[in-house]
């Protein structure tokens, strides 16, 4: 296939995203019915350096996965991911948090919140390589590569839970869409807040050096604790997710 990624020795195999699995939440509808289904960007699952160290992510019910998204437009829209919600912790009203961050190339994080079936709040966090980006509770979120360059892209996030596509998927995308010209509002959606902008998230915070690698937080898996219990740290997240 080709595509196969090189983990610290491992060769991994990818899922990959086509652009026919997209057709709900794309932008540019009439190039979606005549473009030919192709390859959009590929997910690494569960990674790892070791088996020590894999037995300590999975202990902490953790995973690492890596993204990479080629550059290119689906008609006019910059490529993206599908986008998704994260299931509440099991006996609370708290969804699961998530941590990102830009490996190569740049990245627009768009990130909303729903409250009483309206859009509550909608954020962009432009990213370029070393920057760290919380999805906060509560957040849908979406990536979306504006660049010329591939992305290539990490997260942790806990390992118990499994994705919400269809909220987004429903709303025939994110608030917004973003292309070209800038980003254009969705109509499927009643209302939508203007966008606020945010900063990446202070590496310090996390204990890591300002653009280290995030991967080395398994040597202290503990700091990732709010990505499996966010309900015991509100103030975490209102550190990291600047208001």
């Amino acid at each position: 296939m080709g595509k196969e990624l090189n983990f610290f020795g491992h060769i991994v195999e990818p899922d990959i995203r086509m652009l026919h699995d997209m057709d709900d939440v794309l932008y540019d509808q009439e190039w979606a019915r005549s473009a030919k289904d192709r390859e959009l960007y590929y997910m690494y699952r569960d990674l790892y350096r070791n088996e020590k160290e894999h037995l300590s992510i999975k202990s902490h019910n953790l995973r690492y996965d890596i993204t990479v998204i080629p550059p290119q437009m689906l008609g006019r829209e910059y490529i993206k991911t599908a986008g998704h919600y994260h299931p509440n912790v099991p006996g609370t009203a708290v969804s699961y948090a998530e941590l990102y961050q830009v490996l190569e190339g740049e990245a627009n994080y768009l990130l909303q919140k729903m409250a009483e079936g309206k859009v509550a709040d909608v954020v962009v966090i432009e990213a370029k390589a070393g920057d760290i980006i919380l999805v906060p509770p509560g957040y849908g979120h979406i990536t979306i590569n504006a660049s010329d360059k591939v992305l290539k892209m990490a997260n942790w996030v806990c390992r118990e839970f499994s994705s919400l596509y269809e909220p987004i998927k429903n709303h025939a995308g994110a608030a917004y869409y973003l292309l070209e010209s800038g980003y254009v509002q969705n109509p499927k959606y009643p209302e939508v807040p203007p966008i606020r902008f945010l900063r990446p998230v202070d590496t310090l915070i996390l204990g890591l050096a300002k653009c280290e690698d995030m991967y080395n937080l398994v040597s202290n898996l503990d700091r990732l604790d709010f990505l499996k219990n966010p309900h015991l740290y509100s103030s975490v997240f209102s550190e990291l997710f600047e208001k």
